[in-house]
Parts: C-alpha cells; sequence; structure tokens
C-alpha cells in the first residue's frame, strides 16, 4: 500500500476559527487557562490537520455551508477541505461544541 505524502495548505479562516476559539477560552477562564494553555491547544488543533486524509478520514460533512468540500474530524476540531492532487487545502475548521449551521 502506498502512502501519498499530500502537501498541506490552511486558509486564513481555517487558523483564525482555531486561534480565535482558543483566545477566547483564555479570556473566560483567565484566572486558570494561560497563555501557554493557549498556544498548546492551538498548535494541537494545526497538528490534527496534518493528518487529514491519514488517519483522519473522509466524511459526509454535516453541515450545509460544507457540502462542497470535504469533512474530517479530531475529537475536538472538524475540518473543511479540498483535494487537488497532492495537495490539501484546509478551508474551515470548527469547534465540536460549534458544529451547526449558524455561521461563526
Amino acid at each position: 500500500m502506498q502512502t501519498v505524502d499530500y502537501k498541506y495548505i490552511i486558509k486564513r479562516r481555517a487558523s483564525r476559527k482555531i486561534f480565535t476559539f482558543y483566545s477566547n477560552v483564555a479570556k473566560k477562564y483567565c484566572h486558570t487557562y494561560d497563555k501557554e494553555d493557549l498556544k498548546r491547544d492551538v498548535q494541537n488543533a494545526v497538528f490534527s490537520i496534518y493528518m487529514v486524509e491519514r488517519s483522519l478520514l473522509r466524511r459526509k460533512p454535516t453541515l450545509e455551508r460544507w457540502s462542497n468540500y470535504h469533512m474530517a474530524n479530531t475529537d475536538k476540531w472538524y475540518f473543511a477541505y479540498t483535494i487537488d492532487g497532492d495537495t490539501i487545502t484546509i478551508v474551515d475548521a470548527c469547534h465540536a461544541q460549534n458544529m451547526h449551521e449558524k455561521e461563526s
């Protein structure tokens, strides 16, 4: 079985969603969630993007606004993406607790 060496492009919208989510957590829990927690959680979310089409397998999108994309998820994050040859472009990200049709 041959594995594809994918190239990944993360669109600004997707990275912004991840950073904004954890920034809001830091604001809400300012006495217990510090900058190191924020950095770790953002880094873990971004690292999980590089598992799309490897261990995070393609699923049918559950959001109408993602109907033109592929979708993959971890336990915490859902990613909408396209594949063009060996390039995966992550176009959007959504935390699991925000997975609903209202645009966030």
